[in-house]
């Protein structure tokens, strides 16, 4: 997987991998997701490793002052965020389906950061 167009190397990346609709974009809510945080310098070609093969999606969060979320100001993301497959932005995340891939053995994203302020 990489990351490209983040605005500084600061911080880390808060990665998300899903199966679970319902879960998506955050996570936290799925027991079964995988989270890792990369350090931003090293965002150009790192792996994540799914269980099993399925549907997922990929949300990713650049968490530049290290405090592990996303900063947000008057509801606008202050920190930059990603997808699978970089569906549009409109209002608000992309849904599971806009951002979800088939991994049948191996997959490679290439996820570009967005920044709103």
């Amino acid at each position: 997987m990489s990351v490209t167009g983040l605005r500084s190397t600061k911080g880390q990346l808060l990665v998300c991998l899903t199966t679970n609709p319902k879960a998506f974009p955050d996570c936290s809510d799925d027991k079964g997701a995988v989270r890792m945080a990369v350090k931003a310098g090293a965002a150009s070609d790192f792996v994540i490793e799914a269980p099993a093969n399925g549907t997922y999606a990929i949300a990713v969060v650049h968490d530049e002052n290290g405090n592990h979320r996303m900063d947000k100001a008057l509801f606008l993301p202050k920190e930059g965020f990603g997808f699978s497959r970089n569906p549009a932005i409109t209002v608000g995340p992309p849904s599971f389906r806009a951002a979800s891939f088939a991994l049948d053995g191996e997959s490679r994203q290439a996820i570009r950061m967005k920044y709103m302020l």
